[in-house]
């Protein structure tokens, strides 16, 4: 039988016409402020690199700020694209986090490099941190020392040497792994970790990547049985119509994304509804239109409790992906909150 559904939010600190990153950001940690209030369960922030779009570059930064704003929500990445970064060094960022908010900070890490293949060489410049097939090694040299005792390196030649995250923890992060593919959900199960499939993503392989996390999960010292939610795309408004118009500004975006055409700073909807899609924008626009979850407080409440029912699950994690008018301030986000205030309510 499940739980009464709880709610989370994944933020991409998302950046539109005539905004400043500055102004950006301080939306978003509005927005983490008034989930904290409304009582959900977590608030994570993404990495991505050199999107027009995008201000979610650096989640360790953005979840300190969000957590010295808030009081009781858990925070943490959604997630930490692991091949761009050395395990230790990831290890010690969310060790400090803890200590700044102990029992408030949840580690997800992911296996893609979160950008172009440009910004991919400029990110491993420094060193070979990019060794992908290395990927669940680091998982697991990060979860050691994140841990109180610490890890131990050996070396062929005899002796060990102790590494910690930081000197003293009383505590450490939640680990999540994080992905799209069938390889996310069954390293997540083998190694008895909790798993988010990226489904305001990739919108494809689900119920398959679910069912392998689910049947293949190995219980671990961290969890015993298989803990997974969802994520969605969602808007909420009075109105469907309302809804519709702030959907189109980031259904726009994600079209040029799939699209492979350049991309940009968020349109507001007046410029959004003004703008002229062609016939593959509007072809991508219409299939993605069916898997968000768009239209009045009501109907998307009801559409999410009924997805999170057909999947066993009793959290959804919403990208609140609702635009913006001309008029609305550029410091804050009133769609977005207006979508968290729609949904929980």
């Amino acid at each position: 039988m499940m739980t009464a559904l709880s709610f989370s939010v994944l933020d991409l600190v998302p950046v539109r016409s005539r905004q400043t990153s500055a102004q950006a950001v301080a939306s978003s940690m509005a927005l983490a402020q008034h989930a904290d209030a409304l009582g959900l369960a977590r608030y994570w922030f993404a990495e991505h690199h050199n999107m027009p779009s995008v201000a979610s570059t650096t989640p360790s930064v953005l979840i300190a700020a969000a957590a010295a704003r808030t009081q009781r929500i858990r925070v943490g990445s959604g997630g930490v694209m692991l091949p761009n970064h050395a395990p230790l060094i990831v290890a010690e960022q969310f060790a400090a986090l803890e200590a700044l908010a102990p029992g408030r900070i949840d580690l997800g890490i992911g296996r893609a490099p979160g950008s172009d293949p440009v910004i991919t060489h400029l990110l491993r410049q420094s060193g070979t941190t990019g060794d992908v097939e290395r990927f669940p090694a680091h998982v697991q040299d990060i979860a050691a020392m994140l841990q109180p005792d610490g890890a131990t390196v050996r070396f062929t030649s005899g002796g060990e040497y102790g590494v910690k995250a930081t000197p003293v923890a009383s505590g450490s992060p939640t680990i999540w792994l994080l992905g799209s593919s069938d390889y996310s959900a069954q390293l997540a199960a083998s190694h008895g970790l909790p798993y988010v499939f990226a489904n305001h993503f990739a919108g494809v392989g689900l119920e398959r990547a679910l069912d392998l996390y689910r049947s293949q999960f190995r219980p671990s010292e961290a969890l015993t049985e298989p803990l997974t939610f969802l994520t969605a795309n969602v808007v909420a408004a009075p109105s469907a119509d309302e809804a519709a118009e702030r959907a189109l500004p980031q259904l726009r975006a994600m079209a040029r994304l799939r699209g492979n055409k350049p991309m940009r700073v968020l349109e507001t909807v007046e410029e959004a509804l003004a703008a002229a899609s062609d016939a593959q924008e509007q072809t991508l626009i219409d299939a993605m239109r069916q898997r968000w979850f768009i239209g009045s407080g009501d109907d998307v409440r009801s559409s999410l409790t009924s997805f999170a029912a057909q999947h066993g699950v009793d959290e959804i994690m919403i990208s609140p992906v609702a635009g913006a008018y001309d008029s609305e301030p550029l410091d804050a986000s009133p769609g977005r909150m207006q979508t968290l205030d729609l949904v929980v309510a």
